[in-house]
């Protein structure tokens, strides 16, 4: 429907006011309404428990939608059946309103989707959508326009230049416009990109960063020359960064710098397990700044690129998951040691998380000075979940082992002997 049209029929809705028509359309109007909100009540459907993510969301469009459809339906079919008997311009200038309504909450919700825990989407998501319907519906209804004209009679002088406010509205609608299109594809390409199983873990973070800068650029130069902003401007902004990196940002976009290199030669990669700055854990995050790495403990710390990169890092998983652990005990002398040794095995294989290849070992390791040291080495490949638990586990399973088999763990023990100093005079008592 033209605007031309929706002009004329605005007029013969302003003439039907002064006519009963107007009634017998403001009754059909309430009605389908009153149907389409019951109707939408009826097919609120909700993805049951266990469904897939795409069931959910495809719910969640419906019932967003559901309403304005139908009365736009429900609209169209009173249309048919007043027209009959009277002109119906009210109807006509509803089923378009109600139309864009279902269209425009629709790509509100898709655009929700496209940004992952987008909180300020999930919060303005029916704002946005009502907002952008109300600029449709004054576009639609000549409203709009004579709203502009008064924003262009606003002006105000900008040194040799003069804007107006309706300038300014329009150039901030277009740069939001263009920088969350930008933003959607950005999201877009990195879902694509982490759902790659050909490409490294590392070359999909870098590749989704470079991907969002590259569009995020491409719409501020796209923008620019639809609001009147010369692209040239830019070589001076670019001068200033420049100098601005060079003399007060120099740490930061040295951390930014060392991010790409960290992710581009892949040293350090998420489920890493490494040392670094003192701290030991799990590395759960990386971004162009700076590296997540998580504590068994739990403890989070965020250490910067530039460090990882300029500092000596003690990565436990670069080319091999599988970490060697030791568990220590001593016996008594008396003990049978290859007994003591295969003990040692036996127990270490039935621990679920050890692993078989290669084998647990079991050595002498030292004839100390109250019994033998024995040293029972067995590897792991998940230390991520923790590596004192599991020597936990083993020794509580060795000293089981050793006290059913009467096999004694010494303890320290000194022989303390007094021997009689020659010529010393005893004392009498």
């Amino acid at each position: 429907m033209t605007e031309s049209q929706i002009g004329t029929l605005l007029a013969d809705l302003w003439g039907d006011l002064h006519q009963p028509a107007i009634l017998w359309q403001a009754g059909t109007l309430l009605l389908c309404l009153l149907a389409a909100w019951w109707l939408g009540q009826l097919l609120q459907w909700r993805a049951p428990e266990g469904s897939t993510e795409t069931l959910k969301r495809g719910a969640a469009a419906l019932r967003r939608i559901v309403f304005p459809l139908l009365a736009m339906l429900l609209l169209v079919g009173g249309r048919a059946a007043l027209g009959h008997w009277y002109s119906t311009p009210l109807l006509s200038v509803a089923i378009p309103l109600f139309g864009a309504l279902a269209g425009i909450r629709f790509a509100a919700y898709l655009l929700r989707l496209a940004f992952s825990n987008g909180g300020w989407l999930d919060t303005f998501e029916r704002s946005i959508a009502t907002l952008v319907w109300a600029a449709l519906a004054m576009h639609l209804t000549g409203i709009l326009p004579e709203i502009v004209g008064w924003l262009s009679d606003v002006e105000f002088a900008a040194g040799k230049h003069k804007l107006s406010l309706w300038t300014l509205l329009s150039a901030a609608f277009w740069i939001g416009v263009t920088l969350l299109l930008a933003m959607w594809a950005g999201a877009a390409l990195e879902g694509w990109l982490m759902r790659a199983e050909g490409l490294h873990s590392s070359l999909r973070v870098v590749f989704a960063r470079l991907g969002k800068a590259v569009l995020l650029i491409a719409a501020v130069l796209v923008v620019l020359p639809l609001i009147g902003v010369d692209v040239t401007v830019l070589s001076v902004f670019g001068g200033a960064l420049g100098v601005g990196l060079g003399l007060g940002l120099q740490k930061i976009a040295s951390n930014y710098l060392s991010g790409f290199i960290i992710l581009l030669d892949r040293s350090i990669r998420l489920g890493d397990m490494i040392t670094a700055d003192g701290h030991y854990g799990e590395v759960t995050k990386i971004t162009t700044r700076y590296v997540v790495v998580r504590a068994l403990t739990g403890v989070e710390a965020i250490i910067p690129n530039d460090t990882l990169v300029t500092t000596t890092v003690q990565n436990h998983s670069y080319s091999d998951r599988r970490v060697r652990l030791v568990v220590r005990v001593q016996v008594a002398y008396r003990t049978d040691m290859a007994e003591a040794l295969r003990i040692l095995v036996e127990v270490v294989r039935v621990h679920p998380r050890v692993l078989k290849e290669p084998e647990p070992t079991a050595q002498v390791l030292n004839l100390a000075d109250s019994g033998v040291d024995l040293e029972l080495g067995f590897w792991i490949e998940d230390p991520e979940r923790g590596s004192q638990n599991v020597r936990s586990d083993v020794s509580l399973a060795l000293l089981e082992a050793f006290r059913a088999r009467g096999i004694e763990i010494p303890y320290p023990q000194r022989e303390v002997r007094l021997v009689p100093v020659p010529g010393a005079v005893p004392d009498e008592k």
